[in-house]
């Protein structure tokens, strides 16, 4: 489920969002970027002194429109301004990772500060994000989604299907016990998990995880939740198994 706390950032395009009978959606998220635009060059103008950001740019902004569409507003406008020599190449690296639609009104939310202080705005953000300590798809097994079966396995799961508020690590890490969407071949996507962060047991989609986390990245305390877990059901199919040899 996507987050509540912000106005729901819609991904696809407007033309796309009349095939979808979504135009509400998609207006609703184009007028949200253009006032997170204009929050942008707000706080610019407040917090650079000519020569530096100080340390509570992002503040406001952040607590107005979230994470998500502050990325998003931000690489759309390095997107369109990638000629410009004032944006450094890690951050125009970094907008380019952002898949936004390519279409007219993304004009409407490029942000119109003075490149050089807006360079700095996109690394104090940049930081900010990564700050959170978040795991992403690198830490994550190749070709998870379509190659491997997550029965047993610790899935990562992607932020965007969690309000903002519950950014963190521990909430990202699952136990995937078992369910249709364990299999990458199975018409069903439900994965019974244990959030490893607070013990809570739900239901998932398959497509809301990233992949399978890298057991090289795989936190002490996770890796003890994880055998907490685990060690019922291995019991549980031993016993099945002798009894079916028996």
């Amino acid at each position: 489920m996507a987050s509540s706390e912000f106005v729901y950032l819609y991904p696809w395009s407007a033309e796309e969002s009349l095939r979808r009978d979504e135009l509400s959606l998609w207006r609703a998220s184009h007028q949200a970027n253009v006032a997170c635009k204009e929050a942008i060059e707000a706080a610019v103008r407040q917090h650079f002194d000519g020569a530096h950001l100080d340390d509570n740019c992002l503040d406001e902004v952040l607590q107005a429109f979230g994470y998500q569409r502050t990325a998003w507003v931000l690489a759309n406008t390095l997107q369109q301004m990638d000629w410009d020599g004032r944006f450094s190449l890690q951050n125009k690296a970094w907008a380019r990772k952002t898949d936004i639609p390519e279409e007219r009104h993304n004009r409407y939310f490029v942000v119109g500060s003075h490149p050089a202080a807006l360079d700095g705005f996109v690394t104090r953000y940049r930081e900010a994000y990564q700050a959170l300590g978040l795991f992403n798809p690198e830490q994550c097994e190749p070709k998870s989604f379509s190659t491997l079966d997550y029965k047993g396995k610790v899935l990562v799961l992607s932020p965007e299907v969690l309000k903002e508020s519950c950014w963190t690590p521990q909430a990202q890490l699952w136990y995937a016990h078992d369910g249709f969407g364990c299999s990458p071949t199975a018409i069903g996507r439900s994965i019974r998990c244990t959030c490893l962060g607070d013990g809570e047991m739900t239901r998932w989609d398959r497509t809301d995880f990233i992949g399978v986390l890298k057991d090289e990245f795989l936190p002490e305390w996770a890796a003890e939740k994880q055998a907490e877990l685990r060690g019922p059901e291995q019991a549980l199919e031993e016993t099945q198994q002798g009894m079916t040899m028996g």
